[in-house]
């Protein structure tokens, strides 16, 4: 006997809905056993993570803070994975646009400007992603090249870029030779919705950047051009859907969505430049996308589960004198099994005879 995957006749709509919960349940299972590995009580880590941020103010508006910058970068991301268009840069779109918001916050700085200087870094921002995510589209619209390679190494460049700046021109010269610009003025910063807390106006963006996404993908022609690009690329060019600009548009929207996050985060918790600004937002947002089922409730959802053990890792760090790199190896066996129960939507398992016991047989 042998068990093989055999593709199923029609997707399974119970077992979309149930795989990301399969996936979280065999993540804990694991995490606990790696909790053990290194002489932790599993119970009590995994309270730490995921019971004790929940129980606290200031943890849920940190979570709040954390999930801002994920759901928007993976509700960009999930109309390129709709699309059937993969943009993996989306830390580096993050990193650009905080870059070319901040500098007009440098520019600006002690100059006395007014209002207008936050929204101009936000378009700013967003403009810089839209236009650093069009180089990996247009370099496989025009040239056939991977959009998963070019977005990737653009990642690479973005971050040198910024290291340079905050190293170089922008360093403050009152920083102590640290590499930091110079704080924001208070025209330069996201606004403060509770006093005394981090919880910012970018939260609120966050929400009406799932709201739109959601009446884009349920209410309107082009979020079923999308679909039907990413689901059955035949039948679209049939229907005179253009792929190309498609793939063009997903991405700009795409890069759009994360370089306003990089700038929001900037001008928000961080308050001024400097390198580390992202603990992997972009890729993290990769998990958040999928884990959501590429769907704006589910990824909002997703983005404050995966916001959570952020906190949870840092708490953890803290009180049990657990790594902080436990939360990336988290989230990475995560995506792993998130990408593995995946496939039980396209496949099940079957017992077949084995091709020799077949032959015998028949003989």
């Amino acid at each position: 006997m042998q068990l093989v995957l055999e593709k199923r006749a029609e997707r399974s709509r119970i077992i979309a809905l149930v795989s990301p919960l399969i996936a979280i349940g065999l993540t804990l299972v694991t995490m606990s056993v790696l909790f053990a590995v290194l002489g932790k009580n599993p119970i009590t880590a995994l309270g730490v993570y995921f019971i004790a941020p929940l129980t606290d103010g200031y943890s849920l508006q940190e979570i709040a803070v954390k999930a801002t910058p994920l759901v928007m970068i993976a509700i960009g991301l999930s109309l390129c994975y709709l699309a059937n268009a993969w943009n993996i840069g989306a830390e580096g779109q993050f990193l650009i646009g905080a870059v070319a918001g901040s500098w007009i916050a440098v520019k600006t700085q002690g100059t006395e400007a007014g209002h207008w200087v936050l929204p101009a870094m936000l378009v700013a921002g967003g403009a810089a992603g839209a236009l650093y995510a069009l180089i990996p589209a247009l370099c496989r619209v025009k040239f056939g090249a991977s959009e998963i390679l070019t977005s990737l190494m653009l990642v690479y460049v973005a971050d040198l870029l910024l290291d340079y700046l905050v190293r170089g021109p922008w360093r403050d010269p009152a920083g102590f030779n640290f590499p930091t610009t110079a704080e924001f003025d208070p025209v330069a910063t996201v606004p403060v919705l509770i006093e005394g807390g981090r919880l910012h106006l970018g939260s609120i963006i966050a929400l009406i950047v799932v709201a739109g996404a959601f009446v884009l993908l349920e209410r309107t022609i082009k979020g079923f051009e999308i679909r039907v690009v990413g689901v059955a690329p035949r039948a679209a060019r049939f229907g005179g859907f253009n792929a190309n600009q498609l793939i063009l548009l997903t991405f700009a929207v795409s890069g759009a969505l994360a370089g306003l996050a990089g700038i929001i985060e900037v001008a928000g918790p961080i308050g001024h430049l400097q390198p580390g600004i992202s603990p992997g937002y972009g890729f993290t947002a990769i998990i958040v996308a999928f884990l959501g089922r590429l769907n704006p409730v589910g990824i909002f959802i997703a983005g404050l589960f995966l916001a959570l053990t952020f906190i949870g890792g840092e708490q953890a760090q803290i009180t049990m004198k657990i790594p902080l790199d436990v939360t990336k190896v988290f989230q990475g066996i995560l995506l792993f099994y998130v990408l593995a129960c995946d496939s039980l939507i396209l496949y099940r398992f079957k017992l077949v005879l084995a091709a020799r016991q077949v032959q015998s047989g028949a003989g």
